[in-house]
């Protein structure tokens, strides 16, 4: 049984159809900044399962059960349209749930996207060699989700992936600054990729932590290499998505305003959440809810 046919208060009365935004932790929150820019006029929910982050650690049943209970919640919201703006998320737990949890929703009308797909369609636009570096989690990397994205929607390019031991860490302990032991573990990193592949000319982000050290990986990457974040390219999709589905876009709500949702402590969530949007939170605009 979901989340959905059991009673679900809702805590959010105020926005009656908005984007669910669902992540794992923190870096979700700068796929919402994106949108947020690029679409003001919608309303929001972000839901991040921080009491039980990081995902990448957990097996991909256990994936799979976590995210499921996110957008069912999010759904019991009032969301028509939920994001997934985590890559494990994605990688792990999208396909499933389209191809099978959709199929059994008693409402038809639901929809869940996530990060991956429109990011390898954006691949072959950023690179002349048609080789690209991808940085992602180790989960994400062992998935081989991008992997057979690129193959159907990037066949020209050549994808080398790695996943930096330190990354996620850093940011979350609010390590992003410049400074020698950052600089460290971001230049071993990238040396260690140009090093597999030395034609790579752009390195895309497929963690939504690491556009907080886009800063330090810019400047560890040689001469030529461009890099690239995943919150605008994800952004630009969604709004295509709904300029293709107005029947989609006429359900959701529009009034500019965004809640959050969090399964730790709300204070705590408000005063992390800032490092990733850039902005500050208000403690009212955050509850703390019970997926498990």
């Amino acid at each position: 049984m979901d989340l959905t046919q059991r009673h679900i208060e809702n805590i959010t009365p105020g926005l009656q159809r908005p984007i669910g935004v669902f992540d794992s932790g923190y870096g979700g929150l700068t796929i919402l900044k994106s949108f947020r820019e690029l679409m003001p006029e919608y309303d929001y929910i972000y839901l991040g399962d921080n009491a039980r982050s990081p995902y990448g650690n957990h097996s991909f049943d256990t994936i799979y059960e976590y995210t499921l209970q996110g957008v069912d919640y999010l759904f019991a919201q009032g969301c028509k349209l939920v994001i997934l703006a985590c890559n494990t998320a994605s990688a792990r737990a999208l396909r499933t749930i389209q191809q099978v949890d959709l199929r059994q929703s008693q409402d038809p009308t639901r929809r869940v996207l996530g990060v991956i797909r429109p990011t390898v369609e954006h691949l072959s636009q950023i690179t002349e060699t048609g080789q690209v570096g991808l940085f992602a989690t180790l989960a994400t990397v062992r998935s081989g989700s991008y992997q057979i994205e690129a193959e159907k929607y990037a066949p020209g390019v050549t994808l080398t992936q790695q996943a930096p031991q330190m990354w996620v860490s850093l940011v979350e302990n609010g390590e992003v600054g410049d400074n020698a032991g950052v600089n460290y573990f971001v230049q071993k990193e990238v040396d260690e990729l140009m090093k597999r592949a030395p034609e790579i000319d752009a390195i895309q982000l497929a963690c939504t932590h690491y556009p907080l050290l886009r800063e330090r990986i810019e400047a560890a990457v040689p001469p030529g290499v461009c890099v690239y974040g995943q919150g605008a390219i994800v952004a630009e999709s969604l709004r295509d998505y709904l300029r293709r589905h107005p029947e989609m876009e006429r359900r959701l709500s529009k009034g500019g305003k965004t809640h959050f949702l969090t399964t730790e402590r709300g204070e705590h969530f408000s005063a992390l959440a800032g490092r990733f949007l850039g902005y500050p939170i208000e403690d009212q605009q955050v509850n703390q809810i019970k997926l498990f």
